[in-house]
């Protein structure tokens, strides 16, 4: 089942009684609901994707400082995407409308990263979302179609609920040791702890958030795991593989029918990571790199 939408088709994925909603532009995640309750933020058919819901983040996630990077001694300039601090923001996807392929409990969108300004080389990426019994499983591919090595990262940008709930109320739990600090344009300066607090636990109506996290605790299967949890011991956790060693963790107050909302963001690189080179990934010519993510309620 599909239907027509700002964002491109909309396609719908059931299993039981899990049901998720992905929009064709950005190949987001758009809703996740077991029974009656959302696991991730919805918001409104009729609206654009509201603070990069869903979206799926490649070649980068997050920032270019200026939009410039040093490709191995070339310099590269890429679009201005977030005028607002001057600089390349979320990737080159962000805004693409992906070809899907569907059955009843699973869908994979396809998007090739073209060759353009600031970043000369072919990617092809496919995410596909298997509906779980208790969630969703995501794979990302990303395969270098160039004649030479190309720079890659991946992040996704989902807003993670327990929809019956106060999001006030909810325990937000992310196993990070460090915190990396930023400037006034959301670039990072540096780092420093992070608040052991956010280990235990807190409360989402006692913080205000919207900082990058590494040095991420894994438990024995290598899965990262970050978690809200309800007053009444209802947890929804997303996790993320090997190939995550980041989250962007981002508190909103201007989320589409929410007075608060809660986005939970897998990364592979942090902020202006085409010029540290963190997390960033060399593909050779022919390589695909695959890597997984997923919601639960348990």
């Amino acid at each position: 089942m599909s239907t027509e939408t700002p964002t491109g088709t909309q396609v719908h994925l059931r299993r039981g009684e899990v049901t998720a909603q992905i929009a064709q532009v950005g190949a987001s995640l758009r809703s996740l609901r077991i029974g009656d309750v959302d696991l991730i933020a919805p918001y409104p058919l009729e609206a654009p994707t509201p603070s990069c819901s869903g979206v799926v983040l490649a070649p980068w996630p997050n920032r270019v400082r200026d939009g410039l990077w040093n490709d191995e001694g070339s310099q590269r300039q890429l679009a201005i995407s977030e005028p607002k601090f001057g600089n390349a923001s979320h990737g080159l996807l962000r805004f693409a409308a992906y070809e899907i392929e569907q059955t009843d409990a699973a869908a994979t969108l396809r998007a090739a990263v073209v060759p353009q300004t600031g970043y000369p080389y072919l990617i092809d990426t496919a995410v596909t979302y298997t509906l779980t019994a208790w969630g969703v499983e995501v794979r990302h591919t990303l395969t270098n179609r160039s004649a030479e090595a190309a720079p890659v990262a991946l992040g996704t940008h989902p807003f993670v609920t327990i929809g019956d709930v106060d999001p006030h109320e909810l325990v937000l739990r992310v196993p990070a040791r460090t915190a990396i600090e930023t400037d006034e344009r959301m670039l990072p300066t540096g780092t420093r702890a992070a608040d052991p607090a956010l280990r235990d636990g807190v409360r989402v109506g006692d913080v205000t958030l919207d900082t990058g996290f590494t040095d991420l605790d894994r438990d024995d299967d290598g899965l990262v795991r970050h978690s809200l949890t309800a007053p009444d011991g209802r947890r929804v956790t997303l996790w993320q593989d090997e190939s995550f060693d980041y989250v962007q963790v981002y508190t909103a107050t201007n989320y589409p029918g929410r007075e608060l909302a809660v986005a939970i963001e897998p990364m592979t690189a942090p902020a202006d990571a085409l010029n540290s080179g963190l997390g960033i990934r060399r593909l050779a010519s022919g390589e695909t790199w695959s890597l997984r993510w997923g919601v639960e309620l348990g």
